[in-house]
């Protein structure tokens, strides 16, 4: 083992691989290319490395044969098509900053490789690549040659990934191990046992404690030294600062004991104290993760699909709406203008045009034609399609890409959660009081000046502060999942109790698609226009083609020759040698009309205007309700991209502040939004997640509403099922009594450090009762948190 720091980040490289080249001690391959690069000065000498792909041995290549076998690269490749592959690979030598500058510049490397991004927490890589120029065995020798070789296990993949909580499990069995031993070495020394053979031996089981605390100073514990190195390196007081300076101080005390015969040392206290740490971050671990899979949006996710069903006399299909996990193989599903596709499947019927942006980043689309392989994630940009599922639902997949990086706009900027803005102080008065205390007792007894600076430190360990909002966030997150408001993550709740203002869209939000009073008026279609015009509807997922295709009768379903959707204005279709318009009076052709009453879709069909279907809108359920309660403390709008019609109706029905603007076309809701936001206003806006997802990326909550459609929008934070519409203001006075409940934590763990801290700084609080309560404080206030948070959460179940 190379006992030196690294010569580049000066990191401990005890700790990590230690690499010795060009004289120089490295941590990890990663810092060892950064020196070589930036030593030049000349990014070509990439590859000129000793590890270069060109001096690749035939050793590794031949270890990745197997994965010339197709159906064995297919387990490990996410999406592919024609000329594009992805996989995501688990690398557990990701170390720091160095290695994900190296991973993320593979293309300056290979230039088949596209982009690849790094998940540090996860130690994983994302990699597309081209697969006409490379393959994933190429991929795989590229990282070994470079010193960062995928773990790769194909029938348990996944697991790699879950070493952190197995490497817990380890420290904790050491830790407990050594804290048993050692306090059975300790019994002699508490009982003051004045037996010959007992004091003649003191010496040795003294030297054994120290033995059995060695693996627990420099492994169980070791992530503590780590985070408290990192933070400081970087010039922040992290929360593992105590903690590691607590551990630390022990070791050295009673290190320093033994070896002078000044005593037995305080290694029962060490080792415990690691034991219940470790302890109490197990528990937390466990904990959390069966919240996440209690809060687990994927077996709730509002998204469903039309399955296509053929008759009893199996002489045509019929169309029913299913979630997508009851999806099966071999179903034959319609996928409509703008949906997603869910499940890996085959072309069927239609043209279809495949955006693969949402997996890929790239936004060029693809024409398929039938028999060819679709992937899921891909957006159906031309018309509507039919298609047959080869594999059943991974949602999972589909949720990653709700949280792609490529579609998140940042919200983030400029908003610090709770924990982050107390925290921040928390170490340094802690940190202040030990040593300050520590002076005092100093010039009264040494011995117990050391004790009680390292009880100060133990008492006060902050991991209480820590556990409150992501417990109470996590919790609030399964309970509105299970109440069909499913949340992007966690901060969408901290950052919905500081909204105070609310945008509604009209069409589809605060109207309801499934109960709309549409009359015709105008010349009566003909039986072959009619047909044009379902079947052009049949693609689309505008709330109002929805709902005016639900009243049209049936008629053969045929592919259209040209369909093409424009967003706010209408549809305009082909089939032969006919054409259809749908859509705005002048979108038709007729500019004579004046859109000033109802909602109106008008009709053309070669170039011939034939009349309009006029929407009497349905309201939601209780929406004067809704409006009312929230009018006490929100301000409140409604956009629309219709004319005014329904303004008078809209203002006997709702608030008389609630500000009402029509004729607002996508891009003029997201400048109003923007205006607000200059205001110093912060802003939820909730649409239907198609026209307005431009509104909903803008706002700082975005809400879409879903009504049984399998329309996806990564740029909302939020999807609240459509029958839920009257519970938005429970979910937003809930998300702020989630906040008090996590602030009156704080003050719980405040207290509870406050009175801890009075028996620390007067001596009477020896450290392993410290590091017995610091557990049992965390464990108290998960248990508070989870208790409250449960309470409130009850409140919209009694409501329902």
């Amino acid at each position: 083992m190379i006992e030196s720091t690294c010569y580049h980040c000066g990191s401990d490289c005890d700790a990590v691989l230690g690499i010795t080249y060009d004289q120089k001690t490295f941590c990890c391959n990663g810092c060892k290319t950064v020196y070589d690069i930036f030593s030049s000065n000349n990014l070509d000498c990439y590859y000129d490395l000793q590890s270069a792909p060109g001096n690749i041995p035939k050793e590794i290549e031949k270890k990745y044969n197997y994965l010339d076998t197709i159906s064995i690269a297919e387990k490990l490749i996410e999406f592919s098509d024609d000329t594009t592959a992805i996989c995501t690979l688990y690398i557990p030598d990701i170390h720091c900053s160095s290695c994900i500058w190296v991973l993320e510049n593979l293309h300056k490397l290979e230039p088949s490789i596209i982009n690849s991004q790094v998940n540090f927490p996860k130690k994983t890589v994302r990699i597309t690549f081209n697969k006409e120029k490379s393959s994933l065995k190429k991929v795989i020798i590229l990282l070994n040659s470079i010193g960062y070789e995928p773990y790769i296990s194909l029938d348990d993949y996944s697991e790699g990934k879950k070493n952190n909580i197995r490497s817990l499990i380890y420290k904790l069995g050491i830790a407990g191990f050594a804290f048993g031993n050692v306090m059975f070495l300790s019994f002699p020394e508490y009982f003051e046992v004045s037996e010959y053979w007992l004091e003649q031996y003191k010496h040795v089981f003294r030297w054994l404690m120290f033995a059995f605390s060695l693996p627990v100073v420099f492994y169980a514990a070791q992530d503590y030294f780590i985070s408290a190195y990192k933070g400081l390196k970087s010039k922040i007081l992290n929360i593992d600062v105590p903690i590691a300076l607590g551990i630390a101080v022990l070791f050295i005390r009673s290190t320093s004991e033994i070896i002078f015969d000044l005593g037995t040392g305080f290694f029962d206290s060490l080792t415990g104290l690691v034991f219940f740490l470790l302890l109490g971050k197990f528990f937390q671990q466990k904990t959390y993760s069966f919240l996440s899979f209690e809060r687990d949006y994927k077996s709730y996710f509002p998204i469903a699909v039309t399955r296509l069903v053929r008759t009893k006399n199996n002489k045509k299909y019929i169309e029913e709406g299913i979630q997508l996990y009851d999806i099966k193989e071999g179903d034959r599903l319609l996928i409509r203008n703008e949906e997603l596709i869910p499940v890996d499947a085959v072309l069927i019927k239609g043209r279809a045009r495949i955006d693969y942006s949402f997996v890929t980043g790239e936004s060029e689309w693809i024409d398929k034609v039938s028999g060819d392989k679709l992937f899921a994630g891909g957006k159906q940009l031309y018309g509507a399609i039919e298609i047959e599922a080869t594999k059943t639902i991974e949602q999972s997949y589909l949720t990653s890409l709700w949280s792609n990086d490529v579609f998140k706009k940042d919200k983030s900027i400029g908003f610090t959660n709770l924990t982050d803005a107390v925290s921040k102080y928390f170490t340094l008065i802690i940190l202040s009081i030990a040593v300050i205390t520590t002076l005092f007792w100093f010039f009264i007894d040494v011995n117990k000046a050391i004790n009680v600076f390292t009880a100060v430190l133990i008492i006060a360990c902050p991991c209480a502060l820590a556990l409150a909002r992501p417990f109470a966030l996590g919790n609030m997150l399964r309970i509105f999942g299970k109440n069909k408001f499913y949340l992007r993550n966690a901060d969408v709740i901290e950052r919905l109790a500081q909204m105070d203002s609310i945008i509604f869209d009209k069409t589809g939000t605060i109207t309801t698609n499934t109960e709309s009073n549409i009359e015709y008026q105008g010349v009566e279609l003909t039986s072959e226009e009619e047909s044009l015009l379902k079947n052009s509807l049949r693609a689309s997922n505008h709330p109002l083609s929805r709902a005016l295709y639900k009243i049209l009768e049936d008629h053969d379903i045929y592919t259209l020759d040209e369909y093409q959707e424009h967003i706010g204005k209408g549809i305009e279709a082909k089939i032969s040698e006919s054409t259809i318009k749908i859509g705005s009076s002048n979108f038709v052709g007729n500019n004579q009309f004046s859109e000033t009453q109802n909602t109106n879709v008008h009709i053309s069909t070669n170039d011939k205007y034939k009349g309009r279907y006029v929407f009497h809108n349905q309201y939601r359920k209780n929406i004067k309700n809704v409006f009312d309660i929230l009018n006490s403390g929100y301000k409140l709008s409604i956009l629309s991209g219709d004319n005014e019609g329904e303004r008078e109706h809209l203002k006997n029905i709702l608030p008389e502040k609630t500000t009402l603007k029509f004729n607002h076309k996508p891009d003029d809701k997201l400048d109003y939004i923007k205006s607000l936001q200059e205001s110093g206003q912060k802003v939820i806006m909730i649409g239907d997640g198609l026209n307005d997802a431009g509104a909903l990326a803008q706002s700082n909550v975005g809400i879409a509403i879903s009504e049984n459609v399998n329309v996806f929008s990564p740029a909302c934070d939020a999807i609240l099922d459509a029958s839920q519409f009257d519970k938005i203001p429970q979910y937003l006075i809930i998300s702020r009594k989630t906040m008090k409940v996590i602030k009156s934590s704080f003050v719980l763990s405040f207290l509870y450090n406050v009175i801890g801290l009075y028996f620390a700084v007067t001596g009477q609080l020896s450290p392993i009762v410290a590091a017995i309560l610091m557990p049992l404080s965390s464990i108290s206030v998960i248990i508070y948190v989870t208790i409250l948070t449960n309470y409130i959460g009850r409140k919209i179940k009694l409501k329902q």
